[in-house]
Order: structure tokens, then sequence, then C-alpha cells
């Protein structure tokens, strides 16, 4: 019996298509995406290998989680609770420091808009008593604060600084009682006197005849009369006006800019300074009695 044999093929062509094959398909999937197709197909295919090969490990942690005691699981819980309440006080921190951000942001944006030089500082306290609005801040005579500042943040005027020391000072809000802002209507440019009313939401416009021209939701902002408050800061905003008949004044109410009872950070107004040699011309030329003018017997009043 004759036997054949039927010689295959060479090793080393079967090795030189599998690799001009594979050079193909790296070419064919890294420079025309032509593949993508065929391995998602693939790895639909391979998601029950994957599961089957994960299987062991699941049905371990399952027969583990049977026989796990009372104790492990009451443990497991307080550990449980204590990690959460970590993260609510980072989260509640994060928050704050955002919250934070932001105002610095606001203030940083007002104090641009601003043509006096100011100061950032911060509310450290508030006053105790119920009938006086005050807040202390972290800022003193150190920092060049004196009585009379305006402190305003990053929505309207909050007061005016009213007593110093080293380190701190106390300024007492547009809320208060005892405190009158001269504003003017930014729409016409009436004036008026705002009064506090104890009451942080609400502030009252007085001496605002019936005739006059107002309407709810003008804007208020200091008028700078008195020279305590410098010009165009806002202060509050016209919220009902009540006309009774036969009184000549209307009673109009308005409700501030700043938040009073929220900002922690706050901004104290450093007005610029007169040049002294202008404060004489000044005063030279108008001849009111007031330094080197009053004893100039040329003068007005040296003259009589």
């Amino acid at each position: 019996m004759k036997t054949i044999f039927v010689q295959g093929p060479v090793p080393g062509l079967r090795l030189l298509f599998i690799i001009i094959l594979s050079a193909a398909l790296v070419v064919a999937d890294a420079r025309f995406d032509k593949l993508s197709t065929v391995r998602n197909t693939l790895g639909t295919g391979l998601a029950p290998v994957y599961w089957l090969g994960n299987a062991p490990q699941q049905l371990s942690d399952w027969f583990s989680g049977l026989f796990v005691s009372t104790e492990d699981l009451q443990q497991e819980n307080e550990d449980l609770k204590a990690r959460l309440l970590i993260l609510e006080r980072r989260a509640l921190k994060y928050a704050a420091l955002a919250s934070e951000n932001a105002e610095l942001r606001r203030l940083m944006n007002s104090s641009r808009v601003l043509d006096d030089r100011t100061i950032l500082g911060e509310v450290v306290g508030i006053s105790p008593d119920p009938y006086s609005h005050e807040i202390i801040i972290n800022k003193g005579s150190s920092d060049g604060l004196i009585e009379g500042q305006a402190v305003l943040d990053a929505h309207g005027l909050m007061g005016q600084v009213v007593q110093t020391s080293q380190v701190t000072s106390r300024v007492i809000l547009v809320s208060d009682s005892s405190h009158a802002v001269p504003v003017e209507l930014v729409r016409n440019g009436l004036r008026a006197i705002l009064l506090g009313t104890g009451n942080p939401d609400t502030l009252e416009l007085v001496h605002v005849p019936d005739t006059a021209d107002i309407r709810e939701g003008d804007l208020l902002v200091s008028s700078g009369l008195g020279g305590r408050f410098p010009r165009g800061y806002p202060v509050a905003e016209v919220a009902r006006i009540t006309k009774e008949p036969g009184e000549p004044f209307v009673s109009i109410e308005a409700r501030p800019k700043a938040e009073l009872n929220q900002s922690r950070l706050i901004l104290v107004v450093f007005q610029p300074e007169v040049p002294k040699a202008d404060l004489n011309d000044s005063e030279g030329g108008s001849g009111t009695g007031v330094g080197p003018a009053a004893g100039d017997s040329t003068s007005p009043e040296g003259e009589s």
C-alpha cells in the first residue's frame, strides 16, 4: 500500500501572512477608525465572560454576608454615621468657603467702581442690645480708621464708624433708630432724609411733600450733603408709598440695599484728602472766618 504525504503551507509564509494582516488591522483602526464597530461587538459578546469571571468573588461575598454578626453590623453602622458627619461638616465648610469667595468677588467688583480708597474688613461681633443696631469689625485706628467713615457691603451702604480702638471699630447701621442718611433719588435728584426705624428690613423717608415725583422701586443713593457720607452710594429702594388725605407729607418706606443681617465682609471707605494748599486757597477766597482769612483786616469780618 502506497502512502501519499501532502505538504502544508510553509511556516514562514504563514507567519508573514499574520504579520501583514496584523499591520493592516492596526493601520485601519488607528488611521481610519474602521474597526470601532467590531471592537464594540466583541466587547458586548465578552460581557458574559467578565460576569462569569467575577461570579466566584460575588458569590463569596454573598456567603460572607450571611454570617455577619449583629455586633459587626452595629459597628459598621456607627462608623458610617461618623463618616457621614465628617463629610457633612466638610460640605458645610466648603459651602461657606464658596459663599465667602463669591462675596469677595462681589466686593472686589464693588471696590473697582468706587472713586474713594477702601479697606476690606470682617464683622466679628454684634451689639447685644436689641434696640441698638451696631456691629464690630476687625479694623481699627491702627488701620487708619476714624469716626464717621462710611461702611458698605457688596450691595450698598451699611452704616458708619462711630468708635474706634486699636484693632476694632464699632459701626452703627443705617437701620438704627438714631441714624439718618441724606439721600437723593437717582431718577430725578429729589433730596430727602432717610431714617432708621429699628427694623433691619425697613427704613423711613421723611419730609417728602405729597406732590413729589417719587415711585415704588426708585433707587436712593447718598447725596453727600453734610460731608459724612460720600455721594453716590446705594442706600435703599422705595418699597411702599402711603398718602393720607390732607397731610402735607407722604409716608414712604424703603428697603435697605445692603444685607445688614447677613453680610460678613465689608468695605470701609476713605474719602480723598484735600491738599492743604487747595484748602487755604478756598478758605482765603471765601472769607468765611476760618484759617488765615479770619484775621485778615481786609476781609468783611475784619471790616465789621
